[in-house]
């Protein structure tokens, strides 16, 4: 077993359930216009026992809101990604805040920095971002982080304003890396891409993730898992992810699963059992 990953299992005791929190998805994107209520049907009956929608815009995360009042099992994250952050309207922040207060918001996000793209505007993406963290910790909510290509500009806007309570989602960065970012309190989430036979730095990374601070996602209808990688991704997949990510640890896969949706229990704030 990896060194700060504590049991929570006595010995020879199995887990009480095998069911997953899915903690990062994109129920609302276009992938899932032709199926979308057939595919959230299911998943409870596919080992899923909750999911969080992650926002985008504002658009996006009302509609994210709107599907968790229908599904029972969905939470919703409110916020502005960064590849959108140029087309947000002047109040993006009312508005924010205005939505962070249904009984089903959890989080301000999916927020961050994304330099991936040609054509970026990084001035305007620190701008929206170090804001939002502000609206969270004004709401107490936690903050779920987006970060692509911009790590040096994220930790100095993280040293400067602290989420009181934070997530990087999709982790695939260095060991290095992760160990800043838990000093400052953050939780590391991982997709699927902790299954690529090219993903030695998440692997590397999630190697030192104490049990306390680690997270299951899919982030779809990206990032599947092998051997579904190339398809639409969906909640029921994380079980793939939760496999690898117990080998890694050295543990039973349904003990992988109780600690990451305990995690995610309490991330999020929620007064339910997992």
């Amino acid at each position: 077993m990896q060194a700060g990953f504590v049991k929570l299992l006595k010995k020879g005791e199995r887990a009480m359930f095998t069911q997953v929190f899915d903690t990062h998805s994109h129920y609302t994107d276009t992938a899932f216009d032709s199926d979308r209520d057939a595919v959230l049907q299911r998943l409870p009956e596919q080992g899923i026992v909750h999911a969080v929608l992650a926002g985008t815009t504002i658009e996006d995360s009302a509609q994210g809101i709107r599907l968790a009042e229908q599904y029972e099992y969905l939470y919703a994250a409110v916020g502005i990604h960064p590849e959108t952050a140029g087309a947000q309207p002047a109040d993006y922040l009312a508005q924010l805040e205005q939505m962070a207060k249904h009984p089903k918001a959890v989080a301000i996000g999916e927020i961050g920095l994304d330099y991936h793209y040609d054509g970026y505007d990084a001035e305007r993406q620190q701008e929206i971002f170090e804001n939002q963290i502000k609206l969270a910790n004004e709401l107490s909510l936690p903050a779920v982080i987006h970060c692509r290509d911009a790590t040096e500009d994220m930790m100095k806007i993280l040293h400067r304003t602290t989420p009181d309570k934070f997530v990087v989602h999709c982790y695939s960065g260095s060991p290095e890396t992760a160990k800043e970012l838990l000093k400052l309190g953050a939780y590391i989430s991982f997709t699927g891409v902790l299954t690529f036979k090219n993903a030695k730095k998440a692997v590397h990374s999630c190697e030192i993730i104490p049990s306390d601070r680690i997270m299951l996602e899919t982030d779809s209808p990206y990032m599947a898992p092998v051997p579904f990688r190339g398809s639409r991704c969906d909640s029921s997949m994380t079980h793939k992810t939760a496999e690898k990510l117990a080998e890694i640890k050295g543990i039973p896969t349904e003990e992988a699963i109780k600690i990451c949706n305990e995690n995610a229990v309490r991330f999020f704030g929620l007064d339910i059992k997992s």
